[in-house]
């Protein structure tokens, strides 16, 4: 490799390296929260198995990363997701609207948004603010 290719081998490594740095603190965090019914636990963990698909796919399309839903019983003897994500995209309400209309998103959610129970005066899952963070 003569000097001139290690030279742009060399810059270009370092732009990938300072966009990587600049896409991580421009990460939108986003944390929710909605009640699961009890009698419908088992069918949501088979919706949100490893081996069943659902909608992964169209959460990438649309910069969904790190996409985890935990499940806790609280000591009001309700059953309550906490949902995290991490959006990487640029423009996170046109992204978020492009995947609501996404007819296999639309059809995933008349399937999942009856076995949840939304918190008072919500219509979906409550968005948590974000009061923390650790690199």
């Amino acid at each position: 490799m003569n000097s001139h290719a290690r030279y742009l081998l060399l810059v270009s490594v370092l732009a990938l390296l300072i966009f990587a740095g600049c896409a991580g603190k421009n990460t939108k965090r986003v944390g929710m929260v909605i009640g699961l019914k009890a009698d419908k636990i088992a069918q949501y963990r088979e919706l949100h198995a490893d081996e069943n698909p659902g909608v992964r796919d169209l959460l990438r399309k649309y910069h969904m990363r790190e996409f985890n839903i935990f499940l806790v019983k609280m000591d009001d003897g309700n059953y309550y997701e906490f949902g995290y994500y991490e959006y990487t995209g640029k423009n996170y309400e046109q992204d978020m609207a492009k995947l609501a209309a996404e007819p296999r998103n639309v059809e995933w959610l008349k399937i999942c948004d009856p076995l949840q129970t939304p918190l008072a005066g919500e219509q979906s899952w409550k968005i948590m603010e974000q009061v923390y963070y650790n690199e």
